[in-house]
């Protein structure tokens, strides 16, 4: 009969602290990766998505599922069994011989994160009941925060040495001092009247996401008229509507669909996805231009998103007293905006050494500082707080796939757009470069650029670069549209906002 650990709540707070940085860590040391892979691997700019967004749709799919398994079957344990498959994946991306390999490595490194994602709360919580869970959530926060600041520059310090598998090998000796700790010093939990699983549907936003995304995604293999790319679209949609209205009917629904009733709650959680759709987008776009453009090592691509996330965070430290302030409808469309105006200097960025890429950063790690923590505030003050914590669970999970779905449509459009102009530039390259240039469309869209030179010469390097610039570009001002969107959702919608902080289980 296994005994109880000896536990105190300070063991918790470490490892339940240590694991949110874990996490947050391997959200953007990959990003520093990707061009490494992409070379090393030959990874076209389809597949380079999917190395991203696998671990994000099963992430986005099962976050509820692990907070549902963990209270019904033990938080410690479900923990422990995300944890396990997490780093074991995180050995099997480091081992991958190629991209499809790495990507299903991916995928399932995403379903372990789901599982320990929503019990790092839950299990704090329980060992910091009451009014003392703000401190220890804070501190939880802030060395999550600290783990999603410093992955690039860790992830740049690391590719300096060693190859681009280093950035999953990292997650290995955390995860096991992290399993080490829980399972000696982390006390069990579950919630007697927890929620049966919806496992329907569980399979339907699963299925859908992955359809949806696929359609987006593999656009650049067939055309966008083309039967599968229809398909996978028009399946997408159908499965994502028949989870809505299964959500409707049944007794126990993953996602409740009354707690959209709420506007304050509906609009929160709308803007959360916008946010992260962005985030995402930037950071995947600014790595390729930072180091196959500007040519810059991984190390100073990490140095140059402290930008971005140095002022995030400092502006997240002050975001709750400034929506106490000024409430969370001026304080989350005033975010938006800062972030919006970087954004429309992203995307009037050129490809010359001369062009500043690190002053539109500025303003949106602000803004978004000031936003995201913000919209956290208004969707939770929009609920009872009996139901905090599976509207905490929806917010997680309308961030994930805000953040999947988002880079499927930036990186199908950034192809498509560089691709076209690629097609239009080969006119004015000699006749007998042609043919040749005609096969480097797939290293265009990826910002390959020093690769295009090698197979097609110098002449192509301008060509190549004015390319990648236009898909770039285009992709940045559909992010500026959908900021400008959240800005308007903010003033019209959250009007009356309450400022109650948010709580969790």
């Amino acid at each position: 009969m296994a005994t109880e650990p000896r536990v105190a709540p300070a063991w918790t707070l470490a490892a339940m602290s240590i694991a949110q940085f874990m996490i947050q860590l391997d959200t953007t040391i990959v990003n520093v990766a990707l061009p490494s892979i992409q070379g090393e691997l030959h990874v076209r700019p389809g597949n380079l998505l999917w190395t991203v967004n696998a671990y994000i749709l099963a992430l986005a799919s099962l976050i509820l599922v692990g907070g549902t398994l963990g209270d019904r079957y033990g938080r410690r344990r479900v923990f422990l069994v995300g944890l396990v498959v997490f780093v074991v994946m995180s050995a099997a991306a480091a081992l991958a011989p190629d991209d499809r390999a790495l990507i299903a490595a991916r995928a399932v490194q995403g379903v372990g994160a789901a599982l320990m994602s929503g019990l790092t709360l839950a299990l704090l919580v329980s060992a910091y009941p009451g009014a003392r869970s703000a401190g220890a959530i804070s501190v939880w926060a802030s060395v999550g925060g600290i783990g999603f600041g410093v992955g690039p520059i860790v992830g740049g310090l690391l590719l300096e040495r060693f190859p681009w598998s280093s950035v999953f090998w990292i997650n290995v000796p955390i995860g096991i001092a992290v399993g080490a700790l829980t399972r000696l010093r982390v006390a069990e939990s579950r919630d007697p009247a927890a929620r049966g699983l919806d496992a329907v549907g569980t399979a339907l936003i699963a299925a859908g996401l992955f359809c949806l995304s696929f359609g987006l995604i593999e656009a650049d293999d067939h055309a966008w008229l083309s039967i599968t790319t229809v398909g996978m679209l028009a399946g997408g949609i159908v499965l994502l509507a028949a989870f809505l209205g299964w959500e409707g009917r049944v007794a126990e629904p993953l996602v409740p669909l009354g707690l959209f009733r709420r506007r304050d709650f509906a609009v929160s959680n709308a803007s959360m996805a916008i946010e992260y759709a962005a985030t995402v987008g930037i950071l995947f776009f600014m790595t390729l231009f930072f180091q196959n453009v500007r040519g810059w090592s991984p190390v100073h691509t990490g140095l140059a998103f402290l930008a971005l996330n140095a002022p995030f965070l400092m502006t997240s430290l002050g975001a709750a007293r400034m929506t106490r302030r000024i409430g969370p409808r001026m304080a989350i469309g005033g975010g938006v905006l800062c972030g919006l105006l970087g954004v429309i200097g992203l995307a009037r960025l050129g490809s010359g050494a001369s062009d500043d890429a690190l002053w539109p950063l500025v303003p949106i790690g602000a803004g978004f500082g000031l936003a995201i923590p913000s919209l956290s505030t208004s969707a939770m003050g929009a609920v009872d707080a009996t139901r905090a914590g599976l509207a905490s669970g929806v917010l997680n999970t309308s961030r994930q796939v805000g953040a999947a779905v988002g880079l499927a449509v930036l990186g199908a459009l950034g192809v498509d757009l560089s691709s076209r102009a690629w097609t239009h530039a080969l006119a004015g390259l000699p006749e007998a470069l042609r043919v040749t240039a005609a096969t480097a469309a797939q290293l265009v869209a990826g910002g390959q650029v020093a690769s295009v030179v090698r197979l097609v010469g110098p002449e192509a390097r301008e060509a190549a670069l004015g390319a990648f610039m236009t898909g770039f570009r285009g992709a940045m001002w559909v992010v500026a549209a959908w900021l400008l969107v959240s800005v308007v959702l903010a003033v019209l919608g959250l009007r009356g906002a309450s400022v109650r902080a948010p709580a969790v289980r």
